[in-house]
Formats: C-alpha cells, sequence, structure tokens
C-alpha cells in the first residue's frame, strides 16, 4: 500500500522531494503546508508536474483530518529550535515524522533538554522521528558507521567532504558565502546563517556508535577564496571574492585527534570527492569519485527514509537506530 504524505514546506528542497516523490512509487502527498504568501492557497500541482491536486495550508491548524496520514515530511529549518513546535504538533496528534532538519541528525550535541522533550512525546503517542539527509545524515553519519561492521577494531575516523556547488540549489549558494567580500563572509558567520550545519552532530554521532569518548572538541570556518573568476546561479565571482566555506571538527579523545572531519564546498571546486577513512583491522579508505550531489541525494533519503521510520520502535531516532533506508522503488526491476 502507497504511503499517504503529509508535507511541511515547500521550499527549493521540498518542491524538489515532491518532483522525485511524483515519479516514484512510494506514495502520494494528500495535504501539504507552507506558510508563505507565494505558496499558502495554491494547488501542488500547479507548482509540480504529476503531483496531487492539494491545496497547500497556511498552517498545520488548517488540517481537517489527522487520521488522513501514514507519515509526515519536513523540510523547513536547519535549526531545531525553529522545527520544534511543528514536530510538537505532529508528534502529539500521532503522526511520525522524517526531516531534512541538520540539527535532528543528532539533536543531544546542542539541544538535549528538547531532544527529550521529543523523544517523550514519541512514546506518549505512539509516533517516531528521525533527522536524515546526504551530510549530516549519509556520507558523515551513516556510510561510516556501516563500513565499520566489517571491522574488528577502528582506533579512528577521519572524513572529508569536498564538493563543487556550481550546481546545487540557491540557498545553499547562499549558505556557503558564494560571491560575499570577506567582510560579508565573516558577517554572515557573525549573524550565525553562513555555515554548514551538522558537522559537529556528525562527529559525535561517529563517536558514540563507535564508542568513542570525547574529552573535547572544536570546529573552525573560513572562506574558499576564488583565484579565477566564477559564474554561479548568484552571478559573476570576481578574483579574491568568497567561492564558498571550509570548515573543520576535530574531537579528541584520549588526548589525541581520533575524530577529524572536513567539510569543503565550493563554486568550481576542483576534484570533488567524498572520503571516508578508517584506521581500522582491516583498513577501510572509501572514495566516492565526483561526490554525492546534496540535492538529488537529500531528496532520495528523505523519501527512501519514510518506511525505515514506521518500521522503527517508537521514539526519535538516528540513521543508526532505524532499518537501514535503500532504495525502495516498487517500480525497480527485480
Amino acid at each position: 500500500m502507497k504511503l499517504r504524505i503529509l508535507h511541511v514546506g515547500l521550499g527549493p528542497l521540498g518542491l524538489r522531494i515532491q518532483r522525485d516523490l511524483a515519479a516514484r512509487s512510494l506514495g502520494h502527498t494528500v495535504a501539504a503546508v507552507d506558510p508563505a504568501p507565494a505558496l499558502a492557497g495554491q494547488s501542488l500541482a500547479s507548482l509540480v508536474p504529476g503531483a496531487p491536486d492539494v491545496r497547500i495550508a497556511a498552517s498545520l491548524d488548517e488540517l481537517p483530518d489527522w487520521k488522513a496520514f501514514d507519515v509526515a515530511l519536513v523540510t523547513t529549518s536547519s535549526d531545531l529550535r525553529l522545527c520544534a513546535p511543528t514536530f510538537r504538533t505532529l508528534l502529539s496528534h500521532g503522526v511520525s515524522a522524517v526531516s531534512t532538519c541538520e540539527e535532528l541528525i543528532y539533536p543531544w550535541l546542542r539541544h538535549d533538554a528538547l531532544a527529550r522533550e521529543l523523544d517523550a512525546l514519541c512514546h506518549k503517542h505512539n509516533a517516531r522521528l528521525l533527522g536524515t539527509g546526504v551530510n549530516p545524515g549519509f556520507v558523515m553519519d551513516a556510510l561510516p558507521m556501516f563500513a565499520s561492521a566489517v571491522c574488528n577494531r577502528v582506533r579512528s575516523i577521519r572524513i572529508a567532504r569536498i564538493q563543487d556547488a556550481t550546481t546545487r540549489r540557491v540557498p545553499f549558494q547562499k549558505k556557503i558565502g558564494a560571491g560575499l567580500d570577506r567582510a560579508g563572509f565573516q558577517k554572515g558567520i557573525d549573524e550565525g546563517w553562513l555555515r554548514h550545519v551538522g558537522l559537529g552532530e556528525s562527529l559525535h554521532f561517529c563517536a558514540r556508535y563507535l564508542g568513542f569518548e570525547v574529552e573535547r572538541w572544536s570546529e573552525t570556518i573560513e572562506p574558499v577564496i576564488a583565484t579565477r573568476e566564477l559564474d554561479c546561479t548568484l552571478g559573476r565571482i570576481a578574483v579574491g571574492q568568497c567561492a564558498g566555506v571550509r570548515q573543520t571538527a576535530t574531537g579528541i579523545v584520549g588526548g589525541k585527534p581520533l575524530l577529524e572531519f572536513e567539510f569543503q564546498a565550493a563554486i568550481g571546486q576542483a576534484d570533488p570527492h567524498d572520503r571516508v577513512t578508517l584506521d581500522s583491522d582491516p583498513p577501510i579508505d572509501l572514495v566516492l569519485r565526483g561526490g554525492v550531489h546534496g540535492d538529488v541525494a537529500t531528496s532520495a533519503i528523505a523519501l527512501n527514509a519514510l518506511g525505515a521510520v514506521l518500521k522503527a520502535t517508537p521514539g526519535l531516532h538516528t540513521m543508526a537506530t532505524v532499518p537501514m533506508p535503500t532504495c525502495s522503488d516498487s517500480g525497480a526491476r527485480r
């Protein structure tokens, strides 16, 4: 039976997910919510060819029947505090949810009290809640954990995600500071909107499930400066302007940097790739040439995780506590 889906958040990523859902056989959207004046009141079918002809509600309060959904998709914000009211409403009505909220990947790092509250709501109302995505969620989280399954021992872990952001959606290019000067880049950092969200969450996710006790950890962030003129959806980037962002996170265990994570995304980035290196028995060195495309993969994993979260026990979950999502397109050859 196809899943009946409630979708909250129809920005560029949300619409991408709706396009992919319309092309697959996983389920159908029976309700959609987005408060943006340009979207509320419109038919979803007018925005996404092939999507159901359902009216986009301005808020969850407008939904008439909470038993009409099997599961919810939430694609609204990276900040767990901003998503929390939506999660509280869904869980209180017994609706399980998958979200692309990056801080939900491992919420105990920055929002421990809120994580415990959401977990309690899940248990009280027989619901499940999962944060997922390509990164955080897969490349720096689920992938290294699954790779460690063939190891007798893991002594340290290093993960690098190096992306060419030229083909990424506009909000992502803005979030990495593409086209800004150094002063504008620093202002974005100070205001809290310019950064890759989830690097610390990925580090602590891996530490927890690999059994590392992190004594302390740190993050760095700096611009990637254009050394030649570049073009992106935001416009021309001159030499000396910011082409993107580089962030690192380091976890100290036993006085040594045993967890090292690097994220770099820039317009025109050379040699994009994802790499997971485990100093382990046996040693693991996984390299995904070209890297996993963020927009395509985030949409795919959000949809593929819907069935997995419904099979899980009630509670607040991570990618390590639900059944492993797979590409479960029922139209695929068997």
